[in-house]
């Protein structure tokens, strides 16, 4: 009998990157500060490095790296060419080679496919084409309103490819939302859906589909996916499965359009509190540097030497959320992407928990990752790992969306401590990362190499110049402040859609923090022409209690803006639902998510006289938030109150109410000379106090 051969000793990834370093540059470091000091202080070095160690590639060069540093406006690799989907598919002969497929994926019924890297291009090609023939041309708007399924990311690379502009909303939203969103971009080409299947129901949408074909008029061609019911028909749309099922000399012939640097990938959406979602957009160029870059600190292929074949990634995600974009850019590095088209709890009526680690398990998935509330649930459930099936082969958690507890963390890894089969798994590592959908990408990371403690962020990313801002603008280590970045990423929004003067991108991100504004990273003061500082709107705090290490931690959000498990929406969209209904005649909500603690998010309503809040009008509100936008955003708790605190000018006190019922004290919080009724805040005080008991 011959030996069984040797297992590969692991290899982190970002120890792999600064072995190249050491070898191609001469670079070497001492620490993980010093490594990402040096990728904050030395863009052009650091981000010519991410390009030449995953050997990127353009048909023409660039003439710079970062031809202009300012934010906003900074011009990333100027001269070269990118297509998002020619990365992904630059990776077809060697996976193909290896016997790997490209997507696994599940439903709720059970339902297994797998979908092979040349099936992959095939299809992407097929589609690409019918577009193409339709008369999409590069910067046209294909929307979709898609669930998690393969067919989903065919779509994506398949617009990618030709140039057009991606966009897609998750169909457990409803059409008032998706309409917000996609009437701002004026698509020429959706994609839909007949229908979903969730927490065990099947959920008909394509009456949603019907209004907002007649609610686009800019759309001109329909493409509808026949997921629910084959026999589905919707007037004039074509078929998903007809046109991808073509096979051809064409398709075997198609090459994704290099495109420039910047050309724009897709448009998600971010909202504030007021006025409609944010149309955000980022470029092809930026969102492969990036996403490279994040599966180096996702330590994807890690264990498996210097590429990721083998990896198996699982994030679980709606296609609503921008963590579904991260699932797909395993792809980017040739990962295999296993995805769930389903609820990860089961049905609403007998709740389930398992359902997920059942799912990894069956798919022999290596990384896992979902929102930290999912890891919560699990706990709260008494989930017990040892009973979902051989879950040997995951190496790490991933978690995001909002910040996990140090309680939740510990649970999870006593419980893989209880099955280990693996020495990684008795220590499973913890990536706990906080980013943005605003820039598609991570400012706080992690790495296996780096110390863990439960309930905190290991690192701050490399590449991002990432600060914890005090009132004064000035950085802090030790202490809680306005999560900031001082130089620019390549992901960062190019513009957002139809956004006059960038009147809209200044006041999100660039407002409190004008030109010139701070200091570098390496000391000394920002020149005028460096352009502003990006403020994210989170509380940070940058290593320990005594300031020392790399720890990070998130307390939440400085605004007011709802950040649902890891979903943003604006309050003025919640609004929009509930004061539609006849018996509100104003609201106000908060979400008191902080420091690990769970999503707690109340609505306040002032009903007209003689109306009183009982279980039938909360049923009605809530419902009509589910149907308008999405179940994420019912509230957890409603009340009645006398008034809604409003400043002078009329803005609702969202922000101050927050932060009273978090625990401040009231003249910490409000200006009451500033306000129009300071008498409506005794109700909120007392609240306060009762939560506070």
């Amino acid at each position: 009998m011959n030996a069984a051969a040797p297992t590969p000793a692991f290899v982190p990834q970002i120890r792999l990157y600064q072995n190249w370093l050491r070898e191609q540059r001469g670079l070497r470091f001492d620490s993980y500060h010093a490594l990402w000091r040096w990728s904050v202080t030395e863009l052009d070095a650091f981000w010519q490095s991410v390009w030449d160690y995953f050997d990127l590639r353009s048909p023409t060069p660039h003439t710079a790296v970062l031809g202009k540093n300012v934010m906003p406006g900074a011009q990333w690799f100027p001269g070269a060419q990118a297509n998002y989907a020619q990365q992904v598919l630059r990776h077809v002969e060697a996976a193909q080679a290896a016997g790997l497929p490209a997507i696994i994926s599940e439903n709720e019924k059970g339902l297994v496919r797998e979908l092979s890297w040349p099936e992959l291009r095939r299809q992407v090609a097929a589609l690409a084409l019918h577009l193409r023939a339709q008369g999409v041309q590069p910067g046209d708007r294909v929307a979709a309103y898609l669930p998690n399924v393969p067919e989903t990311i065919v779509a994506f690379l398949a617009a990618a490819s030709i140039g057009a502009v991606w966009s897609v909303c998750a169909p457990d939203m409803g059409s008032h939302a998706v309409l917000d969103r996609f009437r701002q971009i004026e698509p020429k080409v959706l994609i839909a859906v007949d229908g979903i299947t969730w927490g065990g129901r099947d959920i008909e949408r394509g009456d949603v589909v019907r209004e907002l074909r007649a609610q686009l008029p800019s759309v001109r061609h329909l493409i509808v996916l026949r997921h629910l019911d084959t026999s589905t028909n919707i007037a004039g749309a074509a078929d998903l499965a007809d046109i991808c099922s073509r096979n051809d000399a064409q398709t075997a012939a198609f090459e994704p359009l290099w495109l420039p640097f910047d050309h724009p990938l897709w448009i998600v959406y971010s909202s504030g509190t007021t006025g409609l979602p944010k149309p955000i957009v980022h470029p092809h160029g930026g969102m492969v540097l990036v996403a490279m870059l994040t599966g180096l600190h996702m330590d994807l292929g890690g264990s498996i030497g210097a590429n990721n074949l083998g990896e198996r990634f699982l994030w679980y995600s709606s296609t609503g959320w921008v963590m579904w974009n991260c699932q797909v850019a395993g792809l980017l590095s040739g990962t295999t992407c296993v995805i769930y088209d389903g609820s990860p709890g089961g049905p609403r009526e007998a709740p389930d928990w398992g359902v997920l680690w059942r799912f990894a398990a069956r798919h022999g998935v290596t990384f896992f990752g979902s929102g930290a509330a999912f890891y919560a649930g699990c706990m709260k459930a008494g989930v017990d790992l040892s009973q979902c099936g051989d879950l040997s082969r995951i190496r790490a958690l991933g978690t995001t969306g909002s910040p996990l507890s140090a309680e939740v963390q510990q649970w999870g890894s006593d419980q893989f401590k209880r099955i280990a089969k693996t020495a990684a798994q008795e220590d499973i590592w913890w990536l706990n990362i906080s980013g943005g959908t605003d820039f598609a990408g991570g400012f706080i990371a992690g790495t296996p190499e780096l110390p863990q403690r439960p309930g905190v962020m290991q690192c701050r990313m490399l590449g991002s110049a990432v600060e914890a801002w005090n009132a004064a603008g000035e950085p802090v280590v030790g202490q809680v402040g306005e999560l900031v970045c001082t130089q620019p990423i390549p992901s960062m929004p190019l513009y957002f859609w139809n956004d006059p003067g960038h009147a809209r991108y200044l006041a999100s991100y660039f407002e409190m923090y004008p030109p010139g504004h701070g200091r570098k990273p390496g000391g000394g003061d920002l020149p005028k022409e460096a352009g502003s500082v990006w403020r994210h709107g989170d509380w940070l705090r940058i290593g320990d209690e005594h300031g020392e290490g790399e720890w990070c931690v998130i307390f939440g959000r400085s605004d007011a803006t709802i950040n649902r498990h890891g979903l943003r929406m604006g309050t003025s969209e919640i609004y929009s639902a509930v004061e539609a209904l006849p018996e509100v005649l104003d609201s106000m909500v908060v979400d008191l998510e902080y420091l690990g603690r769970d999503s707690y998010m109340p609505l306040f309503v002032v009903l007209r006289p003689g109306v009183a809040l009982d279980e039938g009008l909360r049923r009605r509100i809530g419902d009509a938030i589910r149907d308008a936008l999405s179940p994420r955003f019912v509230p957890d708790e409603i009340f009645q109150v006398p008034e809604i605190p409003r400043t002078l000018s009329g803005k609702k006190q969202e922000l101050p109410i927050k932060k009273l019922l978090l625990g401040q004290p009231l003249e910490k919080v409000v200006n009451q000379e500033a306000m129009a009724n300071p008498g409506s805040l005794e109700w909120y005080v007392g609240l306060a106090r009762q939560r506070a008991a």
